[in-house]
């Protein structure tokens, strides 16, 4: 027993107040980093931004082989340490102890792929730079053989000096080495691969000199910082949350103008002398088995990422889409819709009348169930997603749309963020982060609201499956509705980049360099568990700013209390939100709307699809049944004008679909490009133009279809 107590002392480390040693995981994108990071953690994650940026943090937990627990921090991918967007800076700043919120890891795992083993340890040699105790996860051996490279992970230890593990990630082979070398108590300090040649080693030194006096840090860790600040171009050289020192950057640039003056490229010479070591290890570690021909994803990529090909994959990747979404949904809806039912007689039948019987049946359930019921539809969305991000398409479908992302000013890198923002716009906005051209990542952030996200799924499905009688429509006509809405944001979205990129950030559209990797077999586990997280996000969000807003809705359309000869209707239209309504009927009356619309309208800029929830509330509360329950769908094909005529006509539903493709309905997303941009100005221009175009093209839409007789 004392000698377990001993071992668990010594294994505690300084990284974490707890005694917890901490691991920070870090790799190139497309290394399997993250899957392995899940693989280790399973849930036993907490997702967060860092403070200050809107840069994700995953930080997990598992236990070594002795019952310990080992904390994990999965870092941003990067080729580099040389920093050229926020989220490499967030990689370079925690490896280096600038995080003033958080203490720096006490070791490092270094992913990368085998199939890539020279790109990837320049990033490696980086890290070893810094002194940290290094694991290297020999990952992708399966993908490395199918392409004839053969890597000898004892080899290569040999030749860093710091534990190798073959590892398959998304198979989980080589999880149990893993978890024995990250549990080592004596895990030793890394022997330096590479030093700076004679023309450089002055600069550093110097540097050196002027970073330790208020670092603290041991003297690899100041040398690595040195070259980083040597390497890095003048914009970034403040970053994170402490300043590099001013006499640091004097001695840099003191330097760098003598090299300048003598056209020494320096940055050059670290880059290449790296690399020349590099070489030199892969030459001893690696062999290349006789070429074995195109690979597999050589072969697929033939059809995918062809000029004419790849546009007919892309969309029948999209049709795919749809179909799942209204075919496979379409049972546990159901299930759901009777069980908020079922909830909603139970407390009927124990409950006396009242207003709390009222408040949980119309308010409460009436509000949540009208949201929760289009859960299904969501988890299909992030499903495919996932499989489409981990099975690596969404790389080719950037590739795809940069001819015509350069159209319009951009390049494809752009699309990754918009192809993100179908999922939801705050992760596309922080996704904005991989964009260098500070130009074309602000003009990204402006239309990336547009593409249609998740939340718009229940305004949408809601005007197709509940508003058109299905059998009149066949489920295809209902897909190609659907597509519209997507294929109207994605070309507003080109639209207005194509406008900005010529009249506010004017500039010549920038190269894109991305990166193909190959296709993978995505982890089923993986994407279950991104699903499952972004389905308990939504959850919750129904649970608080839904359910909450709800409340407020019922209390709104309730009081002040109506004498009960009046009817239902009535009393709704003397209530507060019925004020409400009416003071802004008389704007939205060209669009067709009228003042129950109006009250969605207003509460849906919460999130968009509170629009549901509180329709649902507002129409529960108008047809006045005893028991509160009439679907909605038919509360609202019954829902009238005061002249008698039909209010949800499919001329108005449209019209509400395209004003919610346009509209700035989410102050989520607003925040978020507050913290993005770092100022007020580029939100509150974004709910200008948005919801000024918003209106402008629905009133056209539904003006326009009077005229051509279609409402």
């Amino acid at each position: 027993m004392a000698d377990r107590v001993k071992s668990k002392s010594a294994f505690h480390l300084a990284g974490d107040p707890s005694g917890t040693p901490v691991y920070a995981f870090v790799g190139n994108p497309n290394s399997g980093k993250t899957t392995l990071f899940n693989a280790l953690t399973g849930m036993r994650q907490k997702v967060g931004n860092y403070p200050g940026v809107t840069v994700e943090r995953k930080v997990g937990e598992f236990f070594s082989q002795h019952g310990h627990p080992i904390r994990v921090i999965d870092l941003p991918g990067a080729y580099s340490l040389v920093a050229r967007s926020p989220d490499e800076a967030i990689l370079r700043d925690v490896l280096l102890g600038r995080r003033l919120e958080m203490h720096r890891p006490d070791r490092v795992v270094c992913v990368v792929d085998a199939s890539n083993l020279e790109r990837n340890l320049y990033l490696v040699f980086q890290v070893l730079e810094l002194g940290l105790p290094t694991i290297l996860v020999l990952n992708m051996i399966d993908q490395a053989e199918r392409k004839g490279v053969a890597v000898d992970p004892k080899a290569l230890e040999r030749e860093l000096g710091i534990p190798v593990v073959a590892c398959q990630a998304n198979s989980g082979h080589g999880l149990v080495p893993l978890k024995v070398a990250m549990s080592r108590i004596d895990l030793p300090p890394p022997e330096r691969p590479w030093l700076p040649g004679k023309e450089l080693k002055p600069a550093v030194e110097e540097i050196v000199e002027a970073l330790e006096g208020r670092s603290g840090q041991e003297r690899s860790t100041v040398q690595a910082e040195a070259i980083l600040i040597l390497s890095e171009e003048e914009h970034v050289r403040v970053a994170g949350s402490v300043h590099v020192g001013d006499r640091a950057i004097e001695v840099a640039r003191r330097h760098e103008a003598e090299w300048e003056a003598r056209a020494f490229d320096w940055r050059g010479e670290i880059v290449s002398s790296r690399y020349e070591s590099i070489t030199g290890i892969c030459s001893r570690v690696m062999r290349r088995e006789r070429n074995l021909g195109p690979s597999v994803s050589d072969r697929i990529d033939s059809v995918v990422v062809h000029p004419i090909w790849g546009w007919a994959t892309l969309a029948a990747v999209m049709t795919v889409l749809f179909l799942a979404i209204f075919t496979l949904a379409e049972y546990p809806m159901g299930l759901i819709d009777s069980m908020m039912a079922g909830l909603g007689s139970m407390v009927t039948a124990w409950m006396p009348p009242g207003d709390l019987r009222s408040l949980i049946v119309d308010g409460a359930i009436a509000g949540v169930g009208g949201v929760v019921i289009f859960l299904p539809q969501i988890m299909i969305l992030f499903f495919f997603v996932g499989l489409l991000e981990a099975s690596g398409y969404m790389a080719r479908a950037a590739f795809i749309m940069d001819r015509l992302m350069s159209r319009v000013g951009l390049n494809g890198k752009s699309f990754i963020p918009l192809l993100s923002s179908f999922a939801c716009a705050i992760p596309g906005i922080m996704a904005t982060r991989t964009i260098e051209d500070p130009k074309d990542r602000l003009v990204t952030i402006l239309v990336a609201p547009l593409m249609s996200c998740s939340a718009r799924l229940p305004v949408y499905l809601l005007m197709i499956a509940a508003l058109i009688p299905s059998e009149r429509v066949p489920i295809m006509t209902k897909v190609g509705i659907m597509s519209l809405m997507y294929i109207l944001g994605t070309g507003a979205a080109f639209g207005f980049a194509w406008l900005f990129k010529r009249v506010l950030m004017r500039g010549e559209p920038s190269l894109m360099i991305i990166e193909l990797p190959p296709y993978r077999r995505p982890s089923l586990r993986n994407v279950v568990m991104q699903m499952l997280e972004r389905a308990s996000l939504f959850l919750r969000k129904a649970g608080t700013i839904i359910l909450g807003i709800s409340i407020v809705l019922w209390f709104l359309s309730t009081y002040p209390k109506s004498p009960e000869s009046v009817s239902s209707s009535e009393a709704v239209a003397q209530s507060f939100a019925g004020h409400i309504g009416h003071a802004l009927e008389p704007v939205i009356e060209p669009l067709g709307f009228d003042w129950r619309i109006g009250i969605g309208l207003i509460a849906s800029f919460a999130a968009r699809e509170v629009f549901v929830s509180s329709i649902a509330v507002v129409f529960s509360v108008d047809q006045g049944d005893e028991e509160g329950l009439t679907p909605l769908r038919q509360a609202l094909l019954a829902a009238e004008w005061p002249n008698g005529s039909p209010l949800f006509t499919p001329l108005v539903c449209f019209t509400l679909m395209v004003f919610y493709v346009f509209a700035m309905q989410c102050v989520s997303t607003i925040v978020i490009v507050k913290r993005e941009t770092n100022s007020w100005r580029w939100p509150l221009f974004q709910l200008v133009y948005l919801t000024g175009t918003a209106y402008v093209v629905s009133l056209i839409v539904f003006q326009g279809g009077r005229l051509l007789g279609l409402g």
